[in-house]
């Protein structure tokens, strides 16, 4: 089996870029979204855009942003990719894609395989499907250490590249790979201590174990 891409969303620190890159990670995320503890202003997002370029894939992650928010991320941070996070549609994704001449992830919260289903709409707008757990009602996008029932991919006929999130961690990434064989994994709370504080050690611990599946 191929090893996987590897993403990790929400770094913050020059640190924490640093350790990603030694691990050979393949994206960083930076966090566009406000009410997030992961949040990147855009001071930060331009020093560590900067301090990326040409090392490891620079990835804004954004929920249900207008193109102005989305216009100004991409300029400070350089991004290589769009990840939208939010309810946006197909034609909105599609739309940003092509307005913004990047590359754009959409986020699939799944609980279901009416979930999973839901990507069918997504192939030919997004360039990449992201399969992440669904979180509780009223709770933010993403970044809960929650997973979900990995056995629901196993009736997804992959006619768009896709990746997998949700709950991923150093102990458990090298099974997630081998049962779904995901091509991406995305993780963002398995390599903190709290939220928000990433760990160089779990950075270096998931790059490995995701790379040893």
């Amino acid at each position: 089996m191929t090893a996987p891409a590897i993403k990790l969303c929400g770094l913050t620190t020059p640190e924490t870029l640093d350790a990603a890159i030694a691990a050979r990670a393949d994206h960083f995320g930076l966090m566009f979204y406000p009410n997030s503890p992961r949040y990147a202003s855009l001071d930060v997002a331009r020093a560590l855009g900067q301090r990326a370029a040409g090392r490891i894939g620079r990835v804004g992650v954004f929920v249900d942003a207008d193109d102005a928010q989305i216009a100004e991320a991409v300029a400070a941070a350089g991004l290589d990719t769009l990840q939208l996070h939010g309810s946006e549609s197909p034609e909105r994704v599609a739309q940003l894609r092509q307005h913004h001449g990047l590359p754009a992830w959409k986020v699939l919260s799944v609980a279901t395989a009416e979930d999973v289903a839901r990507a069918r709409a997504y192939v030919g707008a997004a360039d990449l499907v992201l399969f992440d757990a669904k979180t509780p009602k009223g709770a933010l996008q993403g970044g809960m250490g929650l997973k979900f029932d990995w056995s629901l991919l196993s009736a997804w006929k992959a006619a768009c590249p896709w990746g997998l999130a949700g709950g991923l961690s150093p102990d458990n990434v090298a099974e997630a790979v081998r049962l779904t064989g995901a091509p991406l994994v995305d993780t963002s709370s398995g390599i903190e201590t709290a939220p928000g504080m990433k760990d160089p050690a779990k950075i270096a611990a998931f790059c490995a174990a995701a790379r040893s599946a």
